[in-house]
């Protein structure tokens, strides 16, 4: 047998030297990390969070804490099914951007050019709906007050709009940003429209499976897939209620979508390097404008938020919220589900907390003023 050099063998070492330091900062981290999160969820009141970070390089760090079901004491599990609210905008604008990279859709069309009476729909374009630019008002400042009265209502698409377009535009179109799912239902339309495909089939066909995401849905009914987390939204008059429930269409192309926090962890990478788009179409999904409504120093894309270099989306629905976010500089997934919507600006914090343990050098934005 030859003997090994002195050289090779030197390199050996210093490579041994750093897997071995790699791995103790990672343990590090991830105990500060399983630390924090329980006592950052009493501080949001919530029961239960599944938690991911992925980093080039290092084994996944995915754990659930606390509860599914409160009633029960059921503990949450890693393999979950969760309500992920507006990161189903990601979903919608990334179909309307494949159809402009297929010539069916122009970024800068009005509107009007593919559904009737929209407020200022001759002059409104595709592109300032997708960046929150339009100025129309958002229909779920009526909506969301009714919905603990009326959990189980099906809303229509048509319903939601015709709120939105009884009240006046709050600013002439690309004047300010606004974040409205009055925007994302009319680009859900379009898509409709010009594919002849269903909003659900259209993201599951040329989306969903493309991307290998087996526990992603768009359901078309209140119905959670097994196995699923409960979620808590408190009302008006102070009570603590379940809305697994719940029926979502309301939120239909802004924040109906299922899925699972291994999904999203693909999905979130996948977003923000433009896997299913053009160069120069991610190009203009990355024009990103300041957002102040969306956190002190965010940005807004086309359907994505850009947060201190973070690029994802976070979604709030009935009682549940998800963060899905990919840092291209330090190639870094992270994934925050929590069920309960009870304390928003104590999930933002509990994010901000995680992001500065996982990736010190880009911390997280304070959270918005008025969330």
């Amino acid at each position: 047998m030859r003997r090994v050099s002195s050289v090779v063998l030197a390199i050996l070492m210093t490579g041994l030297m750093g897997c071995a330091a790699a791995a103790a900062e990672q343990a590090a981290w991830e105990a500060k990390l399983t630390e924090l999160i329980p006592k950052a969820m009493r501080q949001a009141s919530v029961p239960g969070a599944i938690v991911g970070v992925w980093q080039d390089r290092a084994a996944p760090y995915v754990r659930a804490f606390g509860v599914r079901d409160t009633a029960t004491g059921e503990p949450m599990a890693t393999d979950l099914y969760t309500r992920i609210g507006s990161v189903t905008k990601t979903f919608t604008t990334t179909a309307i951007l494949q159809l402009v990279d297929q010539k069916k859709v122009g970024l800068d069309d009005p509107i009007g050019k593919y559904v009737p009476g929209v407020p200022n729909g001759d002059t409104i374009t595709i592109r300032q709906l997708a960046a929150m630019r339009s100025g129309l008002f958002n229909y779920t400042d009526v909506t969301n007050p009714m919905l603990p009265s009326q959990p189980q209502r099906k809303w229509t698409p048509q319903e939601v709009l015709e709120i939105g377009f009884r009240h006046p535009p709050l600013f002439p179109p690309d004047a300010e940003f606004d974040y409205s799912n009055t925007n994302t239902v009319l680009l859900g339309l379009v898509v409709e429209k010009v594919s002849g495909q269903s909003l659900p089939a259209y993201i599951d066909e040329h989306i969903v499976r493309p991307a290998k995401l087996e526990h992603t849905v768009f359901p078309t009914d209140a119905t959670l897939p097994s196995p699923y987390s409960h979620g808590y939204l408190k009302t008006p008059d102070g009570k603590v209620v379940d809305t697994a429930d719940w029926n979502p269409s309301w939120g239909w192309a802004a924040g109906q979508m299922v899925s699972t926090v291994d999904d999203l962890h693909v999905w979130a990478r996948d977003l923000a390097t433009g896997k299913f788009l053009s160069p120069a179409t991610q190009r203009e999904r990355e024009k990103f404008q300041l957002a102040p409504s969306e956190g002190d120093g965010s940005l807004y894309g086309l359907g994505v938020e850009n947060q201190n270099g973070w690029i994802g989306h976070n979604g709030n629905i009935s009682g549940y919220q998800t963060y899905a976010y990919y840092l291209p500089s330090e190639r870094t997934t992270m994934v925050v589900i929590v069920n309960s919507s009870v304390d928003l600006v104590g999930v933002w914090n509990m994010v901000e907390e995680i992001v500065s343990i996982i990736t010190p050098d880009h911390p997280w934005p304070p959270p918005p003023t008025d969330p």
